[in-house]
């Protein structure tokens, strides 16, 4: 296992600043997730963590130890990718002990490690295998068992799972937390898909714009949001923001929010609208209405008896609501 220490990281490319102050501490045997929007920095943080970008000044820091000279080799990491990165001519088995073999590694050390990542992830038919005969979601099994020989300080996952099917995801986020409990691993995993980051993590570190906008558990960042923003990326469907007028709420608060599955349909409401769209899931209903103060989701469990055009009033608590400034900063 290994901890990991990132102080004032700032990174740029020409003149654009892509990483802007990160600080942060990571402990041994933690679950991380970097998670935001397209173009917010978090790939680029993990590559420098990885030693694959240096940063243009700031330190990071391994289990203790200043890394920023040490090349990507040397870190004692593993790291899988999105495109699996596996050499076609080669079988699973030598795809997994290629990098132990090429670090001069022990045969009987090569063998042992080769054998508990096999055990682990089910992958004793698939050896004499290529990946060209392999799926999708074996091929990821095997980039993940090629890390695990390794025997890292820290994995690192850039979006492993961006490539699977819907059905795989969810099959592989289960694979991916049992071994997070057997190894007791440190791992770094970059996502834009919040439901992998709620589901998966430890701790949440949520940015935006080269910058961490809040750091947490997944549910103390669900219920207890910083700022809009973090209140908006995290949960599906999104927050409802209302303008705290509509509400006749006053003070310092521009915005309300309130969680899809906080609004109750009534007759009469604190809001009211017109329903716009039905999406039936199933086990829950999701209810587009708009009103004066624009389009409000609602989650409600268990099938809608509503018609598209309806009017109806919408409630919720008084403790369900959130309250932010005219800058989208929680109000507390």
């Amino acid at each position: 296992m290994g901890s990991l220490g990132l102080k004032n990281i700032h990174m740029s490319f020409g003149t654009n600043e892509v990483l802007k102050d990160i600080n942060l501490e990571v402990e041994d045997g933690e679950f991380v997730i970097f998670v935001g929007p397209s173009g917010c920095g978090k790939s680029t943080l993990l590559r420098i963590i990885a030693g694959l970008e240096d940063p243009v000044r700031g330190d990071v820091e391994i289990s203790g130890q200043l890394v920023n000279a040490m090349p990507a080799s040397k870190r004692k990491i593993a790291m899988v990718f999105q495109t699996y990165a596996l050499y076609p001519h080669l079988t699973v088995e030598k795809n997994m002990s290629l990098g132990l073999r090429q670090a001069g590694a022990a045969s009987s050390y090569i063998e042992r490690q080769i054998s508990l990542a096999v055990e682990m992830l089910e992958l004793e038919p698939y050896l004499k295998r290529k990946p060209a005969e392999l799926s999708g979601g074996q091929r990821q099994r095997v980039a993940i068992g090629r890390a695990i020989v390794r025997n890292p300080d820290l994995f690192l996952f850039d979006e492993p799972l961006s490539n699977l099917d819907a059905a795989l995801r969810v099959n592989m986020r289960i694979e991916i937390a049992r071994l997070h409990r057997e190894l007791k691993s440190t791992v770094i995993y970059v996502t834009h898909d919040q439901i992998e980051a709620m589901t998966l993590a430890q701790k949440i570190v949520v940015l935006r714009d080269g910058r961490i906008e809040q750091v947490g558990s997944p549910m103390k960042l669900y219920k207890d949001p910083d700022n809009m923003f973090v209140a908006g990326f995290l949960g599906s469907p999104a927050m409802n923001f209302i303008e705290a007028g509509h509400l006749g709420v006053g003070g310092k608060a521009a915005t309300v929010g309130v969680r899809p599955e906080q609004l109750t349909p009534s007759r009469r409401g604190r809001v009211s609208g017109t329903v716009s769209h039905l999406e039936h899931l199933g086990a829950e209903t999701n209810i587009f209405v708009n009103t004066d103060g624009g389009l409000i989701t609602v989650r409600q469990f268990g099938e809608a008896s509503l018609d598209i055009g309806a009017r109806i009033g919408l409630d919720f608590r008084d403790e369900d609501m959130l309250f932010f400034d005219s800058n989208g900063q929680r109000l507390r």
